[in-house]
Formats: C-alpha cells, sequence, structure tokens
C-alpha cells in the first residue's frame, strides 16, 4: 500500500522537483510549477491529468480515482493512496503528472522518463 512518505520519495527524486507547503498540505512543484498535492491528512494524491483521461479513470476505476468538486473546471484527479496496486503505479501517476508540467528543457534533458502519455 502507498502512502505520502511513497510520494514524497518519488516526487523528489524527479528532476528539479521541490516542496512547498500551500494550502495548509504539500505540494509538489517542478520548475515552480505544481504537479501534485497531497489533501485529506495525506490520504491521497491530487495530480494534473487531461479532462479526457480524467474522467475515463474515474468510470473506470472510482475506486481510485475521483474530482474533487472545487477542481472539477481543471485538469486534475484524485487518486487514493490506500487504493493504488503498488509503488510502480504510484511512479507512473507522479511521473505523467510531472511530465504535463515540466518545462521542455527538463523533458529534453530526460528520454528516460519517456514522452507523455496520450489522453
Amino acid at each position: 500500500m502507498s502512502d505520502a512518505d511513497d510520494v514524497r520519495s518519488i516526487a523528489l527524486a524527479l528532476p528539479e522537483v521541490t516542496e512547498k507547503i500551500a494550502w495548509s498540505m504539500p505540494t509538489f512543484r517542478v520548475a515552480g510549477k505544481m504537479f501534485a498535492t497531497l489533501p485529506e491528512e495525506e490520504t491521497s494524491l491530487a495530480v494534473r491529468c487531461p479532462k479526457e483521461e480524467r474522467d475515463e479513470l474515474v468510470l473506470a476505476e472510482p475506486r481510485k480515482f475521483w474530482i474533487a468538486d472545487h477542481e472539477a473546471a481543471f485538469a486534475w484527479v484524485r487518486v487514493r493512496l490506500a487504493a493504488l496496486d503498488d509503488t510502480e503505479e504510484l511512479r507512473d501517476i507522479l511521473t505523467d503528472s510531472w511530465r504535463q508540467a515540466a518545462p521542455g528543457r527538463l523533458l529534453d534533458a530526460h528520454p528516460e522518463l519517456g514522452p507523455p502519455e496520450a489522453g
């Protein structure tokens, strides 16, 4: 089962990521741009996700994914950490969100992180 420590470890291992408290919760940023937060007393994760893909995730796996009311108009999705299969799934989710926020120079410098998934 993944937890907030796993989120921190994985997120901070990505290139140029910093952790900052905002809205009374940990947030993770790449080059100053937020790509993940730890709301709900750090039992969930909010990440960037294209709206079409987000809606499909929520329909396909509502046990894992949901949309917070105040984020419905934005390209973000919530993830229940306890519902994830393993830390590899968490790593994939965080890396995908990082790619969406990272500037081109970082994407070019880190091809090992792969291209963004089509969504």
